[in-house]
């Protein structure tokens, strides 16, 4: 055998165990990735605790009470003014010279 021919023997045999390599390498980590648990997703950023929120609806709905009885108050004092105008509009009508 020359030195071409064996030196090209020796190149298929070099091919077929880099094949060989890379298989065993791609088996090794496909194993590890299975065997691997699975990682933790990332906790969300806490944005404050919760007595922080529970102030803030407390505080809302405090707010959207004070502005419901406001409204009743506005409404109640509209209708005492009208009845208040149609009655003196009334005496006036009366008092007034014919």
């Amino acid at each position: 055998m020359s030195d071409f021919e064996k030196a090209a023997k020796d190149a298929v045999e070099a091919a077929a165990n880099s094949q060989q390599l890379a298989l065993i390498a791609a088996v090794l980590q496909a194993q590890q990735l299975t065997q691997q648990p699975p990682a933790p997703a990332p906790a969300a950023p806490s944005s404050g605790s919760a007595a922080k929120w529970i102030g803030i609806g407390i505080g809302g709905s405090v707010f959207l009470l004070t502005v419901a009885v406001a409204a009743v108050a506005v409404a109640i004092s509209i209708a005492g003014l009208t009845i208040c105008i149609l009655v003196l509009r009334s005496v006036w009508q009366d008092v007034k010279p014919k």
